[in-house]
């Protein structure tokens, strides 16, 4: 059940206040509902007209709140959404951490991701403003489907959902299945999704660890499913060189 509408300030007027409630409850709805959700959908769960349904999310795309994904069939949160909450996460990273990231994206020409793990949770803490990730709350929520999710997974088995939800064709849903891959992970020190969460979506994660060989974080870098396994040596150096940078900054020497 959404919240009542609060009583806009006096100088907003006409059906302003109603326009901006409604844009941030499908924002909202959004979220809660990950990537591909539909109009109608939207629609139902926020028990809105179609059209006006329809009017705001179209404003919404054009805004870049939201973003159409590429078959169409749904939205998903869009760069200035990220933006925001990027901005508000880099606010409690250490001094040089968003730096090391920026100059990662600049030089892979890639989609690169910070999440950050603490007490069995995920955090997305630098998502990459051009190539806005799946919701924060779905990769928390399903960790078998994203690379930064198994990441955790390899290292906290007491966190292995009951169900394996699937979202595509793709998507382990098998207990002993995701087993093996995680094995695979703890061995190659790197996690692989392949079009699980999204069909357009690959990633390919590394874990950045402390000096206790603790999880601190995962970098992810993401591309279409195709180019997961054939990135660039070069590129695959960058990563590694900034996944040992990253580790400094997060666990530095103790004074």
């Amino acid at each position: 059940m959404t919240k009542p509408p609060r009583h806009p300030p006096a100088e907003l007027a006409g059906r302003q206040p109603a326009a901006v409630v409604s844009a941030l409850t499908v924002l909202e709805e959004v979220a809660r509902a990950g990537p591909g959700v539909t109009a109608k959908e939207i629609s139902t769960a926020l028990g809105l007209p179609p059209a006006t349904t329809y009017r705001l999310v179209n404003l919404l795309v054009a805004e870049e709140y939201l973003v159409r994904l590429a078959d169409l069939r749904g939205f998903a949160l869009g760069r200035k959404v990220v933006e925001l909450a990027g901005a508000a996460a880099r606010e409690a990273l250490p001094p040089g951490v968003p730096e090391a990231v920026t100059a990662l994206r600049t030089r892979v020409r890639l989609a690169v991701h910070l999440v950050r793990y603490r007490d069995g949770r995920l955090r997305l803490v630098d998502p990459d403003p051009d190539h806005p990730p799946s919701a924060e709350a779905l990769l928390a929520r399903h960790l078998h489907a994203s690379a930064v999710g198994k990441l955790l997974l390899a290292e906290r088995r007491d966190l292995l959902p009951v169900s394996l939800a699937r979202f595509t064709p793709a998507t382990i849903t098998r207990p002993d299945l995701l087993d093996l891959e995680l094995a695979g992970v703890r061995s190659e020190q790197a996690a692989r999704q392949l079009g699980e969460l999204r069909r357009d979506r690959g990633c390919l994660a590394f874990p950045v660890r402390g000096r206790a060989g603790g999880l601190l974080a995962g970098l992810a870098v993401s591309t279409s499913p195709d180019r997961v396994g054939r990135l660039d040596r070069a590129v695959l150096r960058l990563v590694g060189r900034c996944v040992d940078e990253l580790a400094d900054l997060l666990a530095p020497d103790p004074t």
